[in-house]
């Protein structure tokens, strides 16, 4: 089960911005069994591959982008369990030597390409009918692992009580919002602060909906650069100083903008002095791969991210 961390999971980060302004910032990793299941992602998959289980389902079936780190952690959870997979991917055609595709593959998981159309449909309860129709022996999982169960397993992380005493505001990348509705609930006496890295204006509402009774969080907007999926030179240089620091991967889709825009809003002196920030690190380093694969990311960077501290 996964519940509380121990303090060897915990890592203060010493920078000058935080002398400066009196903080204490810990970045907290859950344990992992790999890249792809690293961060929030085995803890939003547990509870829906415990309905599987439950349910003596086939397998799940989920929804991804081609170098989606959510495919990755289903594909490889799932065979860990000993339950079957198929991704639903976002793409014309499958790629066979995108990194991302081929990790899903080895691991088990059925990929079946549909069409952007098709795509932006997987919310919709009619087509969600006709897939489980389609496919009845697999439990459908939202993009992201987002939903009830998902919020349910990232509510176990008590993310309050770091080594140095309990913290006043937790801080974490947001995408499809699973997260941060999860920690939101899980930690009600903290202010939890999810930096918005989609710019999904329909977002509040569904994390709303996951957390109906929580008022502790807070989505902050206005940190996305060049959008979803894309980064500049600054924010880029900024993961590789990060890096060499504090020996810790970001990297620049989500924890990487997380992280940056914290830095930001400290130097503006948003934190009241003597505060404690923890940042929760989601993980998402086996899309490092993918941005290399694409030419996003060069060998050298690559390497500077990758390579241990």
């Amino acid at each position: 089960m996964i519940t509380k961390k121990p303090a060897n999971n915990w890592q203060q980060i010493q920078d000058a911005l935080l002398d400066q302004h009196q903080l204490q910032l810990w970045l907290f990793q859950p344990g992992q069994s790999s890249a792809a299941l690293s961060g929030n992602k085995a803890l939003k998959l547990k509870y829906h591959i415990a309905q599987a289980l439950h349910c003596k389902k086939a397998g799940l079936l989920t929804f991804g982008g081609a170098f989606s780190n959510h495919l990755a952690a289903t594909a490889i959870a799932c065979q860990q369990q000993g339950i079957a997979s198929i991704g639903l991917v976002r793409t014309d055609r499958l790629d066979t030597h995108n990194p991302t595709l081929q990790h899903c593959q080895a691991s088990g998981m059925q990929l079946v390409p549909i069409s952007r159309a098709e795509y932006r449909m997987r919310n919709e309860s009619d087509w969600l009918k006709q897939l489980q129709q389609h496919y009845p022996d697999f439990l459908i999982v939202p993009e992201g692992g987002s939903s009830k169960l998902g919020v349910q397993g990232v509510a176990e992380l008590d993310l309050t009580k770091t080594p140095h005493g309990n913290s006043q505001y937790i801080v974490a990348a947001t995408g499809s919002g699973g997260t941060l509705a999860g920690l939101a609930v899980g930690n009600p006496d903290t202010q939890v602060l999810g930096i918005d890295v989609v710019n999904d204006l329909s977002l509040p509402d569904k994390i709303r909906q996951w957390c109906p009774q929580a008022s502790n969080w807070q989505l902050i907007t206005g940190y996305t650069g060049k959008g979803y999926g894309r980064f500049d030179a600054e924010l880029l240089q900024f993961c590789l100083e990060f890096k060499q620091r504090h020996q810790i991967t970001l990297e620049p889709i989500y924890t990487g903008k997380a992280m940056s825009a914290l830095y930001q809003l400290i130097a503006q002196g948003v934190f009241p002095k003597g505060s404690n920030i923890s940042f929760f690190h989601t993980g998402g380093l086996q899309g490092l791969a993918g941005l290399r694969y694409r030419g996003l990311l060069s060998e050298a960077d690559y390497q500077v991210l990758v390579t241990p501290g």
